[in-house]
């Protein structure tokens, strides 16, 4: 489950989104380099090959660690994607190209937002959409809808299997989540009942809410950490966990998705796209660090599902891990001095490859002294917080990913 939000104004247009999916789900943060290729030759994505472009744009994406295709991302002509799974009455094909393939195609083929919407069209007419979706569970699939923005416009286009419908954003705020929402598309595909379960409709009216109201990309980064009920960690529900609100967390009894990765950008014409990217999950616990396309920050090896203890993703997770316990106590442990790193950024962006690098290892010393402060701290709690169905669940994940879950009194 995700959220993307795009805000289209005079002077520019504000992109944000947050990719919930499975919580040991890591997701890839990674730069590729715009390329000529050779003609007839072939890209293979997810699990179809399709015929390559004669060239291809530089991006930056945000990618669950084994696909082809991203959640996210920002090319070098200043076009922002994001995609959503949305789930309808069209059955989902066995193969096909994946909403993620699609998200990195229109980067890597699309000079505007326009262009980057015919691109994606063209190839879903083509060679259709199907395939598992998930991680924990191959076999789960859907459809997808996607934000496509650049500095002067954007568009939603939503899909039902190999069929779609555009809406071009005419200006303020617009909000995607894991609904359809053009209304003739909606009333001909949508699933209704899966998104009761999903929680889009609550969802999309908080990001609709803030998109609107927002004038710089600090507003967004607020409104992809906003819980349910506006508290400093989450609301558990049995049936769906944490999915009611932008900032996701699992630990439901039937349905569970977990943000793992959040993305803001600014798209001004004349000038290359400021891009602010947490490389990590749960963006209550992160730092929006500053990323530009043309230069890859410092982020580790890749990650996997298994805890490597060196990857920015699972760095950051034994943080986020460990403020779960009682977010209202250890949430305040870090997050002033997190907010004014981020102002001071956002005040003034990095503005060269050394600067950014420099705002990286920062964020890094920011990391690990945060992680050390909160561990010692949850360790002299006298309980974790948690519904015990959501202790148990992510004493599973943590057991999984070989990563020691904390004691729990």
């Amino acid at each position: 489950m995700c959220d993307t939000m795009v805000r289209v104004a005079a002077d520019g247009v504000l992109f944000a989104k947050s990719s919930d999916r499975d919580p040991n789900e890591a997701q890839v943060l990674e730069w590729h380099a715009g390329a000529r290729h050779a003609r007839g030759s072939t890209v293979c994505c997810t699990y179809v090959e399709v015929a390559q472009a004669p060239s291809t744009l530089a991006c930056v994406l945000s990618r669950p660690f084994w696909m082809w295709g991203a959640e996210m991302g920002v090319n070098e002509a200043g076009v922002a994607i994001g995609n959503e799974a949305v789930f309808t009455t069209t059955p989902v094909s066995d193969r096909g190209l994946t909403g993620m393939d699609l998200v990195r195609l229109g980067l890597e083929r699309g000079h505007s937002a326009p262009a980057a919407v015919e691109a994606m069209v063209a190839l879903l007419e083509e060679y259709g959409q199907g395939g598992g979706c998930g991680h924990e569970d191959r076999s789960f699939s859907y459809h997808s809808s996607f934000l496509v923005a650049d500095s002067g416009t954007a568009y939603v286009v939503e899909t039902a299997g190999p069929r779609w419908a555009t809406e071009q954003v005419q200006g303020g705020g617009r909000s995607i989540s894991n609904g359809l929402t053009i209304p003739s598309f909606a009333a001909e595909h949508a699933d209704h009942s899966v998104e009761e379960v999903n929680a889009c409709g609550a969802r999309r009216a908080a990001t609709q809410e803030g998109v609107e109201a927002a004038r710089g990309e600090a507003n967004l980064m607020a409104v992809l950490r906003l819980h349910e009920g506006g508290g400093a960690g989450p609301t558990y529900h049995p049936l769906n966990g944490g999915m009611g609100a932008p900032c996701m967390h699992a630990g439901g009894g039937v349905v569970n998705s977990q943000t793992t990765g959040s993305l803001v950008a600014s798209l001004v014409a004349g000038r290359q796209p400021v891009i602010w990217a947490t490389g990590t999950a749960a963006p209550c616990t992160s730092l929006f660090k500053p990323v530009a396309v043309g230069d890859a920050a410092g982020v580790g090896p890749p990650p996997t599902d298994i805890d490597d203890g060196r990857s920015l993703w699972w760095r950051h997770e034994r943080l986020h891990r460990s403020v779960m316990r009682d977010p209202d106590r250890l949430l305040p442990l870090f997050v002033p001095e997190r907010d004014a790193v981020e102002a001071a950024w956002l005040a003034s962006p990095p503005a060269d490859a050394e600067a950014r690098a420099e705002a990286w290892a920062e964020a890094d010393r920011l990391l690990a002294g945060w992680t050390e402060q909160v561990a010692a701290a949850a360790s002299a709690l006298p309980i974790d917080v948690r519904p015990e169905a959501v202790r148990e669940y992510w004493s599973l994940r943590n057991e999984r990913a070989g990563m020691p879950a904390p004691a729990v009194t």
